[in-house]
C-alpha cells in the first residue's frame, strides 16, 4: 500500500450538514489553511458519537491552532442531520459533517471497506497548500483522541514553520525540539 504523506488531496465535491444547514465542500474550501478529515463507518452507531463528541469538545482549540475539521462518513447528508437532530452527543458539533455515499473521498484515503461500503476510522491532517501530513488508520473497534491528534497537529504546525527541527516523542508546544545533525547522532 502507497503512503499519502505529501499527496495532494483529490479533487472532490460532497454535500455537508454544518450549522443547521446543507452546504457544497470541495477541496476549494482547504486551501490556504490546515485542515482535518476524520473519517467513521456510521452515523447512528456506538464508538462514533464519542469519538465526534470528543473533537467537538476540542473544535475550539483546533479553529484556534487555524483547521477547520471535517467528519466523514458513507452516509447521506440527510441522515447527517437526522442523526444531528436527534442525539444529543451530536447536537455539540460545529463542524461540518461531510457525506460521502459514493464512497470518493474515503476510497482516495484509503478507508473504504468495499464489502460494507463503509469507511474505516481514518484521521488525515493536511495543510495550506493542500499536501496530506499526518494519516492514520484504525480498526473500527478503536476510538481516537482528539487531545493527541491536535498535538499531532501543533506539531506538523511547528515544523511546517521550522524546517530544520523536528518534534521529539510526546512533544508539546513550548517544549524542546532537536535540530537533526551529525553531533546528535548515538546520544539521543
Amino acid at each position: 500500500m502507497a503512503t499519502l504523506i505529501n499527496s495532494k488531496v483529490t479533487d472532490f465535491s460532497a454535500q455537508a450538514y454544518h450549522k443547521g444547514e446543507f452546504r457544497t465542500i470541495t477541496q476549494k474550501d482547504l486551501q490556504g489553511k490546515w485542515s482535518v478529515f476524520f473519517f467513521y463507518p456510521a452515523d447512528f452507531t456506538f464508538v462514533c458519537p464519542t469519538e465526534l463528541g470528543d473533537m467537538a469538545d476540542k473544535y475550539a482549540a483546533f479553529q484556534k491552532a487555524g483547521v477547520e475539521v471535517y467528519s466523514v462518513s458513507t452516509d447521506t447528508h440527510f441522515t447527517h442531520k437526522a442523526w444531528h437532530d436527534t442525539s444529543d452527543t451530536i447536537k455539540k458539533i460545529n463542524y461540518p459533517m461531510l457525506a460521502d455515499p459514493t464512497g470518493h473521498l474515503a476510497k482516495f484515503f484509503g478507508v473504504y471497506i468495499e464489502e460494507e461500503g463503509l469507511a474505516y476510522r481514518g484521521t488525515f491532517l493536511i495543510n495550506p497548500e493542500g499536501k496530506i501530513k499526518l494519516a492514520e488508520v484504525n480498526d473500527n473497534g478503536i476510538g481516537r483522541n482528539a487531545d493527541e491528534l491536535l498535538r499531532k497537529v501543533h506539531a506538523a504546525q511547528y515544523t511546517a514553520s521550522h524546517p530544520n527541527e523536528v518534534c521529539p516523542a510526546k512533544w508539546q508546544p513550548g517544549d524542546k525540539t532537536l535540530k537533526p545533525g551529525l553531533d546528535l547522532v548515538g546520544k539521543i
